[in-house]
């Protein structure tokens, strides 16, 4: 496919003008002209990216392969409801939560909030998971990265390319960050920097280096606020923390169910600006491996349950052969039955609390690996 853009506008003739062409040896500033050379004809591709400095014909590149109507814009989002109900509204529910999750963005609160008040990253990932759930046939999307920190976006550009992917959509992002090509892996790149075209990006994603930490609840309130619960700690718990390059990304709590039989855990958060990169997964089951050889305080080998009503997570759950599912309840249990049971048995100590009484579904899923 060859791009010919031709932008041309009224020569300024002011005084300013007159001398900045002096000073700077330039006869004319009213014209852009830009010759491109995209064989992608016949190329069975989803995801092309135009990278190269502001200014050098990036936005012109991609109104061109598919048109103005293609390109992917956030200024019509709703002003008032929140985000959860904003993307794609005739959706499935579990369609809107998957692609929330799956390009990074599960942090559930975030999701009750609208468009406008989310923070840049939030906005960004809201941006492509509403792109993901439209899934349209040719979209054009400006501006990719742009207005994220970097890790953000590497993360980002991986955790969209991923869930791209499966809509069978065509896809060009134009940025001006380079440092994006490893992660989003596309299937052609056009540099307008240099003119130059190249196929699939085959280069190997940066490793992430995940080290494990056991510890105690002392790394809790990094995490809490990013987790879609409030509840009581787990008693009697062992606390893991992931770290990358010393930062603190993932947390999960392990204790034991009545007589040893097996692990329980808890409390697994994944910071925002790793969500999508796979390293909540690679954590849990990391930790789950150990506890199955017997490396905990017991010295015992013991499986691990583990229950979740975030959805995303259940899916990633259940795509995983490490995991098999073993319930799903819609409410919890009856609330007032658990507050007789706590009063009879706490002769007189009782602080009136009580379990269950909610409406969240739960699933609960049981590490198998090596059973």
């Amino acid at each position: 496919m060859r791009v010919d853009v031709h932008h041309k506008c009224a020569d300024a003739t002011s005084y300013r003008a007159a001398r900045v062409k002096s000073l700077f040896n330039v006869d004319d500033g009213s014209s852009f002209n830009l010759e491109a050379d995209l064989p992608i004809d016949g190329l069975e591709w989803s995801i092309g990216a135009v990278v190269g400095p502001s200014g050098s014909g990036k936005s012109s590149i991609g109104r061109a392969l598919f048109g103005a109507e293609a390109l992917w814009g956030a200024d019509d989002w709703p002003t008032d409801a929140p985000i959860i109900d904003a993307i794609a509204p005739a959706a499935d529910f579990d369609q809107v939560t998957g692609a929330l999750s799956a390009v990074g963005l599960g942090t559930v609160p975030a999701w009750l909030r609208p468009y406008r008040v989310l923070s840049t990253g939030e906005r960004f990932r809201a941006d492509l998971a509403r792109l993901v759930c439209a899934a349209p046939a040719r979209a054009v999307v400006d501006e990719f990265t742009s207005v994220v920190d970097r890790q953000i976006a590497k993360v980002g550009a991986h955790a969209f390319a991923k869930a791209w992917r499966r809509t069978g959509g065509q896809v060009v992002v134009l940025s001006c960050h380079y440092d994006i090509l490893d992660w989003l892996q596309p299937d052609w790149v056009f540099d307008t920097r240099t003119g130059s075209f190249s196929g699939r990006w085959l280069q190997r994603r940066p490793p992430i280096e995940l080290r494990i930490v056991e510890t105690d609840w002392r790394w809790w309130p990094y995490f809490e606020p990013h987790h879609y619960l409030k509840a009581p700690k787990m008693i009697a718990a062992t606390c893991y923390v992931g770290f990358v390059d010393d930062e603190p990304v993932a947390h999960v709590a392990f204790s034991t169910r009545q007589g040893f039989v097996e692990a329980r855990a808890c409390r697994l958060v994944v910071m925002p600006e790793w969500q999508g990169a796979g390293v909540g997964m690679r954590f849990l089951n990391a930790v789950c491996a150990a506890w199955r050889r017997g490396q905990n305080r017991y010295d015992r080998p013991m499986l691990t349950l583990f229950h979740t009503s975030h959805p995303g997570l259940a899916a990633a759950l259940r795509r995983d052969p490490l995991w098999a599912q073993v319930s799903a309840r819609l409410y919890g249990e009856s609330k007032a039955r658990s507050q007789a049971t706590l009063q009879a048995s706490g002769k007189g100590h009782w602080q009136g609390t009580g379990y269950g009484g909610h409406f969240r579904a739960i699933q609960g899923f049981r590490y198998v690996e090596g059973a």
